[in-house]
């Protein structure tokens, strides 16, 4: 079986709905080109924006990655499984990842879309 996620969940409470995020910063700029550096802020924006509604990292329940390239997310899968401990912690939500041709952000090599729900 496959590690670094869960394959299902069953939460109820209040539902937060972050739209995809891309590895920039606030300022929409992106400080590397690196796969699992854009990771790195991509989690980062995600937290922000949970932490704005109340919610924690632990809070994640679905995570969909949407890659533009498998290949250099598996050759880089080490330094993505640390900036995720990193970030996230010891937490595995649900998560689908999906290589796309590409994304609207042309220096954008992931997107990530979370759902988090804080329990009743």
């Amino acid at each position: 079986m496959p590690s670094g996620y869960s394959q299902g969940i069953a939460v109820r409470g209040t539902q937060i709905f972050v739209a995809g995020q891309i590895g920039w910063t606030s300022e929409g700029f992106f400080e590397s080109d690196e796969f699992w550096q854009q990771t790195r802020q991509a989690l980062k924006n995600t937290v922000s924006i949970l932490s704005e509604a109340g919610a924690k990292p632990e809070h994640i329940v679905r995570m969909t990655w949407y890659i533009t390239d498998c290949q250099e997310y598996l050759s880089q899968l080490k330094q993505v499984g640390e900036v995720y401990r990193e970030i996230i912690g010891v937490h595995f939500p649900v998560m689908t990842i999906v290589e796309i041709s590409k994304l609207l952000e042309k220096r954008a090599k992931l997107e990530i879309e979370t759902t988090a729900v804080i329990p009743e």
